[in-house]
C-alpha cells in the first residue's frame, strides 16, 4: 500500500466523525458530504508526510471548508424564498437526514443556523467535539482568547433568556411537544386536545403556496391544516421563540418556518406561521434545556 492509499484509508476511517462535525456546522447532510469531498481534495493535494496528528489535521481541513461554506451562504440568505416554496423534505436521503437531525436535536440545528459563521464553528468544535481554543483559533483566524469569546457568545445565544416562570414554561413546553407529536402522527384528536376552540392561525405570504397571507379560525380547521403538514413536522422541533415554546422547521439546513404559539390555560389560542426571511431574522430563538 502506497502513501496515497494509506492517507485515503485514514480519511475514510475518520469520515463518520468528520461527517458529524460537518453536519452540525452546516445542518444539511448533502452540504456535509460536499464539505467532506472538498476536505479530501485538499488533504490529498497536501503533503501529509509532515503531519503528526492526521485526525486533528483532517478535522482542521474539514472545519475550514465548513467555515468557508457558511460564509458563502450569506448572499444566498439574502435571496427571498418564493411563496410556499418550503420543501422541508428535499434531502438526498430524507430518512438519513431525519435520523441525523434527531440525533443532534433539530432545535439546536435551527438555533445554530442563526449564529454568525465563526461563532457556530467555535461552539461546535469546542462544546461538542472538545477541540482546544488554540486549534479553533487557527481555523477561524482569531486569537485563542477571541475563539473562546466566540464560543461563549454562541452558548449564550443558544440558551437564550426567557421571562416565562419555570413552572409555566414547563407546561407550555408540554403543550408545544404534544402539538408537534400529534401533527407528526396525523392525530386529529391529539391536536384538538391542545387547541383552544377559538384558536386563530395567521400565516404570512411566504408560508402559503398562493403567496397570499391567510387566517384560519377554529380548532377543527387549524387541526386539519396541521395534520395536512405532517411531512413538514418530521423536520420540526420545539424551541424557544421570543422566550416561549414554539415550533421551528428546517429546509436544506436552513431555518424555513416558525410556528409562534400563544398559550393560555394549557391550550394554544394563537399560531403565527412565519416564513418571511426578514421576520425570521427578527425572532429570538433558543434551545429549551
Amino acid at each position: 500500500m502506497d502513501d496515497d492509499e494509506r492517507l485515503a484509508e485514514r480519511f475514510e476511517a475518520n469520515r463518520p466523525r468528520l461527517r458529524a462535525v460537518a453536519y452540525r456546522m452546516l445542518g444539511s447532510l448533502s452540504d456535509a458530504e460536499d464539505a467532506l469531498q472538498e476536505a479530501w481534495l485538499r488533504a490529498s493535494a497536501a503533503d501529509a508526510s509532515v503531519v503528526a496528528n492526521l485526525e486533528g489535521w483532517f478535522t482542521t481541513i474539514a472545519a475550514r471548508v465548513c467555515l468557508d461554506m457558511l460564509r458563502s451562504r450569506k448572499s444566498r440568505r439574502e435571496e427571498p424564498l418564493e411563496p410556499g416554496n418550503l420543501d422541508v423534505a428535499a434531502a438526498d436521503s430524507p430518512e438519513q437526514e431525519a435520523v441525523l437531525a434527531d440525533s443532534v436535536g433539530l432545535a439546536l440545528l435551527v438555533v445554530l443556523d442563526t449564529l454568525p459563521p465563526a461563532e457556530r464553528v467555535a461552539f461546535v468544535l469546542h462544546d461538542t467535539f472538545g477541540l482546544p481554543f488554540d486549534q479553533i483559533a487557527a481555523i477561524t483566524g482569531r486569537s485563542p482568547a477571541a475563539a473562546r469569546q466566540l464560543a461563549s457568545r454562541a452558548r449564550r445565544r443558544i440558551h437564550g433568556p426567557t421571562s416565562v416562570p419555570t413552572v409555566r414554561l414547563a407546561r407550555q413546553r408540554q403543550v408545544a411537544e404534544a402539538f408537534l407529536a400529534a401533527a407528526r402522527g396525523g392525530d386529529l384528536g391529539g391536536l384538538l386536545a391542545v387547541l383552544d376552540p377559538e384558536v386563530v392561525l395567521h400565516a404570512d405570504a411566504v408560508a402559503v403556496p398562493s403567496g397570499v397571507p391567510v387566517t384560519i379560525r377554529g380548532a377543527a380547521a387549524v387541526a386539519r391544516n396541521a395534520r395536512a403538514a405532517s411531512v413538514r413536522s418530521r423536520y420540526s422541533g420545539v424551541a424557544l421563540v421570543n422566550g416561549s415554546p414554539g415550533i421551528v422547521m428546517v429546509s436544506r439546513g436552513r431555518l424555513a418556518v416558525v410556528l409562534a404559539f400563544t398559550i393560555a390555560d394549557d391550550t394554544i389560542s394563537r399560531i403565527d406561521v412565519i416564513a418571511d426571511p426578514a421576520r425570521l431574522a427578527e425572532l429570538h430563538l433558543a434551545v429549551l434545556d
